[in-house]
């Protein structure tokens, strides 16, 4: 990631008149580094490139180990007519390695570190870093997840059969959720897990691999995030083999499926709570927290229907999340059980006043989902605040990708007339350009290992937040956001119902019942979208596995290269027509560009070629091959 501030002044001069050539550089990506899960002991060698305009005569790579300055000289290894690229061998000494490289001048040197080009001293809080910690496996960081919501998916012939609980309020299939108030968790549309088996022809041919459900534990609401069981799946749902049967389906088809669960906080009807409350010698009191027991007791954001857990309980960490036995490995492994598991609030998990057992929460479930998965399974985290200090990737492999990825999204493509409120405001977003979109996006990322990047579920909405097409008021601006999912770093993940228009100004309206009966040209445009940008994903090997080079930032377009040793893709997103992103000559490679995904013209421009979008939206185009080393 190479655009900072404090850069050198021929690289501020050269993009002042909007041909910006490219920088040092170097990120985590296969053209970097050499091995990205080393061993403790291993020296890896990783690789930065420098323009040969650039006025740098040597590189040194700074590394720490046990927290002590570390220096090696990097030796050119490769020359092009365009840069030069160095290479250092770099001790992977301690399980995190931070690095970052001296790019030395006459008169002194300038810093690349995960942010840019500084010529300042500067903080080791972006350095690089690369870990002993493996990613999270190559069906996620290769894959694309279908987010579904149980209740508003899809009805099955036994649903019908179901009689509603005491709590639920039976609601037909055409009615629009409510936006607001007590009553959304009660609305119960009667959806099920056969619905939804009955509908993986259609998720994997929009390109899906990977089905990830919202909580399937009997509850007291339709979102069951109260859960009142980990032992059994909803009879409302369709019970435990309902479960089981999906998971077959999915595995027979080649797809993953991931579950939901809470590790925060269960239902205040959950049988551990009940328990806990009527018996105080129980094990199951320590499993909460009180301030006074029985009658005072910690609560999620002091919501009574949902106590929250105390992770200090050496018998709660048995019993819910490590070994199979446990609630969370119960429903794991095998040709009937989940792949892994997307944990709610993960951010509060262990967390209240002065306890921090996140970390521990972290490690134990991991160890749980590797020893029933052989390793092969998924840990994903929900954090809608910022993650990185949780993110070294022995735990969480990644999270829902909230701070980095979709708000910075939503306040650059939100209609300024639009009512969607941002998350904890009673104000609307507010709408930035460009240039404050990518420096979040660059200051995030910056922080965390290269494949815990690759890992994160990237969205545009969810179950929790306004849909995209509320929030823009524009389908072209909510396929310019689609076409940023599905191209930046990481997973895309989309909420069911995206790819058919669905609307919702808040999250609970946005759980809107799929509209199986809409004339068949009725969502063509945004459904052939998603298929056209998930073949492309599948395709090209530089979404999957390459590094970002952001080409051009401004208000109102940006543009970034996507690129490993054997593709090169051009990303252009813009949120208002008539843009147009000058590309200097040096970025294009020794063929004329190709789009291949959404639309947009490309003409020779001076010094290089201008990539234009008449309306908002986005383009990708496949640049000719360069030169560069390989391992």
């Amino acid at each position: 990631m190479t655009t900072a501030s404090h850069r050198p002044a021929q690289a501020s001069q050269a993009q002042e008149d909007g041909c910006q050539p490219p920088l040092p550089h170097h990120d985590g990506s296969t053209l970097y580094v050499s091995d990205a899960c080393p061993k403790l002991g291993d020296t890896v060698r990783v690789r930065v490139r420098i323009p040969r305009s650039a006025p740098y005569t040597a590189v040194v790579l700074r590394s720490l180990a046990d927290d002590e300055l570390h220096l090696e000289h990097a030796k050119p290894i490769l020359h092009t007519d365009t840069e030069t690229w160095y290479e250092a061998p770099l001790p992977v000494h301690n399980p995190v390695t931070q690095y970052r490289f001296a790019l030395l001048r006459d008169g002194g040197f300038d810093w690349l570190n995960a942010l840019g080009v500084y010529d300042r001293e500067v903080s080791d809080i972006f350095d690089f870093r690369i870990t002993t910690f493996a990613p999270s496996p190559a069906w996620n960081r290769e894959g694309a997840t279908y987010q579904i919501f149980p209740d508003r998916f899809a009805r099955s012939e036994q649903s019908s059969t179901r009689q509603a609980p005491d709590w639920a309020h039976p609601t037909a299939w055409s009615t629009k959720p409510l936006a607001y108030g007590a009553e959304t968790g009660r609305q119960w549309y009667g959806g099920d897990l056969a619905g939804v088996e009955e509908h993986l022809e259609y998720i994997q041919n929009l390109g899906f691999t990977t089905v990830y459900l919202t909580p399937c534990f009997p509850a007291r609401s339709v979102h069951r995030y109260d859960a009142s069981t980990f032992d059994h799946i909803d009879p409302l749902l369709g019970g435990d083999e309902a479960l089981r049967s999906l998971a077959r389906a999915c595995h027979s088809r080649g797809m993953r499926i991931m579950g939901d669960l809470t590790l925060n906080h269960t239902g205040s009807s959950h049988e551990w709570f009940q328990r806990a409350l009527h018996h105080p010698d129980s094990e199951e009191r320590d499993y909460y927290l009180w301030n006074q027991y029985p009658d005072d007791y910690v609560a999620w954001m002091g919501i009574k229907a949902l106590p929250k857990l105390n992770w200090t309980s050496p018998k709660l960490i048995n019993r819910m999340i490590r070994g199979a036995s446990s609630s969370a490995g119960k429903w794991l492994g095998g040709d009937d059980g989940l792949d892994g598991w997307r944990i709610d609030v993960a951010n509060q998990t262990g967390r209240w006043a002065a306890m921090d057992e996140n970390h521990v929460v972290a490690t134990t479930i991991r160890s749980t989902i590797d020893e029933l998965t052989d390793g092969n399974g998924a840990l994903i985290a929900e954090y809608m605040p910022d993650a990185t200090r949780d993110l070294a990737g022995d735990g969480w492999q990644g999270v829902m990708n909230y701070a980095a990825f979709s708000h910075p999204l939503w306040m650059w493509v939100a209609d300024p007339h639009s009512q969607v409120k941002r998350f904890g405001f009673d104000e609307t977003f507010p709408r930035r350009d460009g240039i404050a979109m990518a420096d979040t996006m660059r200051e995030l990322l910056a922080q965390i290992p290269w494949k815990v990047a690759e890992s994160q579920w990237n969205l545009i909405d969810s179950h929790d937040s306004a849909r995209i097409l509320t929030l823009t008021q524009s389908p072209q601006v909510a396929h310019a956001a689609l076409g940023m999912m599905m191209t930046y770093p990481g997973v895309p993940m989309a909420f069911a119902g995206d790819e058919r228009d669905a609307t919702g100004i808040t999250g609970e309206e946005s759980r809107t019942p799929m509209d199986w009966d809409a004339p068949e040209n009725a969502h063509s445009a945004t459904i052939a979208r998603y298929r056209e940008l998930l073949t492309l994903r599948k395709t090209s090997s530089a979404l999957t596995h390459g590094g970002l080079r952001w080409v051009s930032v401004q208000p109102d377009a940006v543009a970034y290269l996507r690129e490993d040793a054997n593709d090169r893709l051009l990303v252009v997103v813009a949120r208002q027509g008539g843009q147009q992103v000058h590309v200097a000559r040096e970025w294009l490679g020794n063929a004329d560009p190709q789009l291949v995904a959404g639309q947009g013209t490309v003409a020779p421009a001076d010094r290089g070629a201008s990539f234009a979008l008449a309306d908002a939206g986005y383009g990708v185009w496949r640049l000719g091959d360069i030169e560069v080393p390989r391992w």
